[in-house]
């Protein structure tokens, strides 16, 4: 405001007149001090002489849904793990529906006591930790109990239990309106619970949804945590391209590949035999020579050929190993990968 003197000015002032501690401040007149120095200099003056009242801000501390416990004993079974683990539950549940949210995420951390080596009396301690996603965030406490329980059947350790900890990640319940083409799981913590039956019984790495490699190597995968997306039934743009397609020829893969004998006749394919395939070959296309993986230990090279049978059947088959001929058998390892529809 025009006119009205600063704060360091009131200093510099006040400094001139003597005036260097707060006992000489609150010493003052009240009104005479607001005629010269205005009303900055009272606020000052009120400050010195505890009449000035600030209004406190409330800050609200980040809530942590999060609980813990320590044992007075060793545990070495599950029952008592169980036990409070649904307590953790009741209470996380309980704390996370008053303000509106569901645990879309859960942490379990268990510490155990290793022996010590040396033979002193101290024990150094490790934790195990494993995060479990929920696909339908939720504080059903039976199902999240369930999710638990499912995960430590199965669950071995050497050394007992000393601790537990279990945390949950909090999110708005989700509301989400579908079209009339689009679908949705129908209960998706029971998908969830299979796919924790699964893991614990066929381990983690072999649960999951397959993705292709970005390779050209044939059936080279890996395995990716399952997640569910909801997707268009018919996507947009690519129908009048399914249609077109349609009667495109396609391999019906054998997985494994089936093992065969090939004939050759002047170092082409004569004859093709298998359990189900056999018959002369009429026609050939290949070889397809393709490789990877050169710059390491999982380097791999095969060999492709498209034989059409005098039955009709066209089959695609690839030779791993570098061939040997000795009396019109083709002496590498031959495999059929399949039959065009």
């Amino acid at each position: 405001m025009e006119g009205q003197i600063e704060v360091q000015e009131i200093f510099a002032i006040l400094h001139k007149w003597g005036i260097h501690t707060l006992g000489q401040l609150a010493a003052l007149d009240k009104e005479q001090l607001a005629t010269r120095l205005g009303p900055e200099a009272i606020r000052m003056w009120e400050r010195a002489n505890g009449q000035f009242n600030r209004v406190l801000k409330l800050v609200q501390p980040p809530e942590s849904f999060e609980e813990s416990f320590e044992f007075e004993n060793e545990i070495e079974t599950a029952e008592p793990l169980l036990f409070v683990l649904r307590r953790f539950l009741e209470q996380l549940a309980v704390r996370l529906g008053a303000i509106y949210l569901v645990a879309k995420e859960l942490t379990l951390r268990i510490t155990f006591a290793n022996p010590p080596r040396d033979g002193s009396a101290s024990a150094d301690k490790q934790v195990y930790e494993r995060v479990f996603k929920i696909p339908q965030p939720t504080n059903d406490v039976d199902l999240l109990f369930r999710m638990l329980q499912t995960h430590l059947e199965n669950f071995r350790s050497e050394h007992p239990i000393v601790a537990v900890a279990l945390s949950a990640q909090p999110i708005k319940p989700a509301k989400e309106q579908f079209g009339l083409f689009e679908t949705t799981l129908r209960n998706p913590s029971q998908l969830l619970e299979t796919l924790a039956r699964l893991s614990a019984l066929l381990g983690a790495e072999r649960v999951g949804t397959p993705v292709l490699e970005e390779t050209h190597r044939p059936d080279a995968f890996r395995i990716e945590p399952f997640s569910w997306a909801v997707a268009s039934a018919v996507p947009s743009g690519e129908s009048s391209h399914a249609l077109r397609t349609a009667h495109a020829t396609a391999v019906r893969r054998f997985r494994p590949a089936v093992a065969a004998s090939v004939f050759l006749d002047a170092d082409r394919a004569a004859h093709v035999r298998s359990a189900d395939i056999r018959g002369n070959v009429i026609e050939q296309r290949g070889p397809y020579l393709i490789s990877g993986n050169w710059w390491d230990e999982k380097s791999w090279a095969r060999a492709e050929w498209d034989l059409h049978t005098e039955n009709g059947e066209v089959v695609r088959v690839h030779e791993a190993d570098p061939p040997s001929q000795s009396y019109g058998v083709a002496r590498g390892t031959w495999k059929i990968d399949g039959v065009y529809d």
